[in-house]
């Protein structure tokens, strides 16, 4: 980090009214999917360092004081998930857990193979983790180009047993979703989805969609957005065939964790409601993302309304943070991890 998580400029932030965000965690650099144990401790993943932490808030003042490093050399080690004591990490093509890390989360782990049979290419090959509730693993494969159509399990969200080390694919047409949750009350997988590149500064959308039943295609690489043809495969294919998304973003504002809000800690209109990591454009002009946004949904589940929770991070067109995923800590708070700044931020509601 080129600054102490103390220089931070966090007076540049915009929130909702009534909340606050301090940082919780520094040292933490590239921090990407976040994982909290009931114990407390917070594990993060990391894309360019190859590096899987374990955090701890010893003294209990909200604010972490013990970082290690469990592993180290990965590739692009960014998805993890807890599981009986154990974190499971998503390495490129791998599939690793490191066993006791939540009983002993202040030493060197040497990482377990559980699978190693998915794409080798790097293009799109980072990956988010989520146990479902038969305790399979959610594990997306993003399409290992910008835009190409290649058979599956390219542009897929796999799942995964790892005891027996059998997949199915869940969602097809998904070009590299880096984030995703179940619903609270119905059990639906909801995923982020990054749009393709170099159609212009405002399409495609990336997307928020709903998986309703398995194998439902989003479209990638015929149609963006549920209704824009792909110039170079979208002939031929009608929008119709495809699953609409529940809510567009702007494009490449590289929407990656998102996460349901099921808490007491914020009011109560909070509950249910999906944020989001918006992780900021790499080539639009003007620069756009660099946010936090807020998801609600009706009595009936679909989306009613899509607005930001946070901004800032981007001023003048140049940002100093890039939030890249977000979770809800035991405590109700909101943990967001800024994988450019290589801290974590702790948001709360002052009541």
């Amino acid at each position: 980090m080129p600054a102490g998580a103390d220089d931070l400029p966090l007076d540049r932030l915009r929130l909702a009214p009534g909340f606050e965000i301090n940082v919780y965690a520094e040292d933490v650099p590239n921090a990407r999917q976040l994982a909290q144990a009931d114990n407390g401790t917070l594990f993060a993943g990391s894309r360019e360092e190859g590096k899987v932490y374990a955090i701890r808030d010893t003294d209990g003042d909200h604010r972490a004081d013990q970082v290690t490093v469990l592993a180290d050399g990965l590739d692009v080690p960014s998805g993890i998930a807890l599981r009986d004591g154990d974190l499971y990490v998503a390495a490129l093509n791998r599939i690793l857990v490191l066993r006791g890390v939540v009983a002993n989360p202040t030493a060197p782990v040497k990482p377990e193979v559980v699978y190693d049979g998915f794409p080798t290419e790097s293009h799109h090959g980072w990956k988010y983790l989520r146990f479902d509730p038969d305790g399979k693993l959610i594990v997306p494969v993003g399409a290992p180009c910008n835009i190409c159509d290649r058979e599956a399990p390219f542009a897929t969200i796999q799942r995964l047993d790892p005891a027996s080390g059998d997949t199915e694919t869940l969602a097809r047409g998904v070009r590299n979703s880096v984030g995703f949750d179940f619903h609270p009350d119905s059990g639906e997988l909801w995923f982020t989805d990054n749009g393709r590149d170099m159609l212009g500064d405002t399409v495609p959308p990336d997307e928020l969609n709903r998986v309703i039943e398995p194998g439902q295609h989003f479209g990638y690489p015929y149609i963006h957005g549920g209704d824009i043809p792909d110039p170079e495969f979208g002939d031929g294919h009608d929008p119709a065939d495809y699953t609409r998304p529940e809510q567009k973003i702007p494009a490449h504002f590289a929407a990656l964790g998102m996460t349901f809000y099921t808490g007491d800690a914020f009011p109560e209109g909070y509950r249910g409601n999906i944020f989001i990591a918006e992780h900021g454009s790499w080539n639009r002009q003007p620069p756009g993302g660099y946010r936090v946004t807020r998801v609600t949904l009706d009595d009936d589940g679909e989306v009613s309304d899509y607005q930001p929770f946070i901004t800032g991070w981007l001023r003048d067109e140049q940002s100093w943070g890039r939030p890249a995923d977000v979770l809800q800590a035991n405590d109700g708070s909101l943990l967001i991890a800024d994988d450019s700044a290589g801290v974590i931020y702790r948001v709360t509601h002052r009541p």
